[in-house]
């Protein structure tokens, strides 16, 4: 049994840093269907089922500080490479199907949690859902923080996030050899030639990790401090928002050219998923499979206002998938899906999916307030 903050701490940076590594340095076909956030949170959910980390002050101090720190830290990292000159460039389907994916996916979620008469769990536990689908895991933590999602609910949300993106990938890769037709049937323009050049993190540049770990660190202890003396919405909700507002700042900087911010941002998402995960106990997970169906009616929900307002703004197929799956997949998978139309068309997929991380915090934070407000 570990008793010991530090090594505490030290099993799941090495937890972290293992699946961090194994990912980059492997092959193995398993990432493609359980990503490495699963698998650290599985692994330090059973350590902490089996008794592995005993339950004292200084084990729940060291988790709270370290999660309070790393949060803010992590958000505004993640945001110095939001560009938006680039996106303003993207044209104007783009731009069009990436805000109807947004406002398709905040009806989706406030739709199913009436439908499915959300009590107050499922309702914050689909609201951090909310915050991956707008952006990415990380945006998923920070909604799920500020909304109070439990240890154990994280679990059914990676899950149901999983699942239903290892679906949602597949199928839009499906889809591809269909735009000729679906852009018949919706009548679709002649998609706008697109040059963007995106450097979003150079192998070739230096690595500026410690100027990067100062100014996240300085930005996180200004966001909680200011939360502290800030009483209109609870401390982490406004720590979060500073964050963000720091990372935006940020990305009209020079910061947003120092090379490493991504890979800092990933290793600090994992190492928060690996103490959320240390903080739950598996008990029953034979409620999961509402919460994938749940989490299935929204992707219909979405793709039908999809379809619908790709045949009233002549929307192409390109435009609309890349969008749909910038949102719910991320980085990791919308680059993909653009090169399976085009390669030259990657760098759509990597900034459309970075503004993600932008838009994910804020939508998160409503529409998750929506369903808690209309939940029974």
């Amino acid at each position: 049994m570990i008793s010991s903050p530090f090594f505490y701490l030290f099993t799941l940076v090495f937890i972290a840093l293992f699946f961090n590594i194994l990912e980059k340095k492997s092959e193995l076909k398993l990432f493609k269907y359980l990503p490495p956030v699963v698998l650290i949170y599985a692994l330090s959910m059973l350590l902490a089922s089996f008794g592995v980390f005993e339950i004292n002050s200084a084990i729940n101090n060291s988790y709270s500080l370290a999660k309070a720190n790393l949060l803010p830290a992590m958000l505004f990292l993640m945001l110095l490479k939001i560009d938006f000159s680039h996106f303003f460039r993207l044209g104007k389907s783009l731009l069009i199907a990436y805000v109807l994916t947004v406002i398709s996916l905040a009806c989706g979620f406030i739709l199913v949690s009436v439908i499915f008469n959300f009590n107050h769990d499922m309702a914050v536990a689909f609201g951090a859902l909310s915050g991956s689908w707008f952006g990415g895991t990380a945006n998923m933590v920070a909604v799920g923080s500020a909304l109070g999602v439990t240890q154990e609910a994280y679990g059914f949300v990676l899950i149901v996030d999983s699942v239903n993106y290892t679906f949602w990938v597949m199928f839009l890769l499906f889809l591809v050899p269909f735009a000729p037709v679906f852009d018949r049937f919706v009548g679709a323009k002649k998609r706008e030639n697109i040059r963007l050049k995106i450097d979003y993190e150079s192998t070739k540049k230096a690595k500026k990790y410690p100027l990067l770990i100062l100014f996240a660190v300085v930005a996180s202890l200004l966001s909680q401090e200011i939360a502290r003396h800030v009483e209109m919405i609870n401390s982490t909700t406004m720590t979060v928002l500073i964050a963000t507002l720091f990372g935006i700042f940020g990305s009209f900087t020079r910061l947003k050219n120092c090379n490493g911010s991504s890979e800092i941002a990933t290793m600090s998402l994992y190492m928060l998923i690996a103490l959320i995960g240390s903080k739950a106990v598996f008990e029953s997970f034979s409620a999961v499979g509402i919460y994938v169906f749940a989490g299935f009616m929204i992707l219909v929900i979405h793709t039908i206002i999809m379809v619908v307002s790709a045949k009233i703004f002549k929307l192409d197929l390109f435009s609309v998938t890349v969008a749909s799956l910038a949102n719910i997949g991320g980085v990791a998978s919308a680059p993909i899906l653009a090169a399976a139309y085009n390669k030259s068309l990657v760098s759509v997929g990597v900034l459309m999916a970075v503004m993600g991380y932008l838009i994910g915090t804020f939508g998160g934070l409503l529409v998750g307030n929506i369903m808690v407000g209309l939940a029974k």
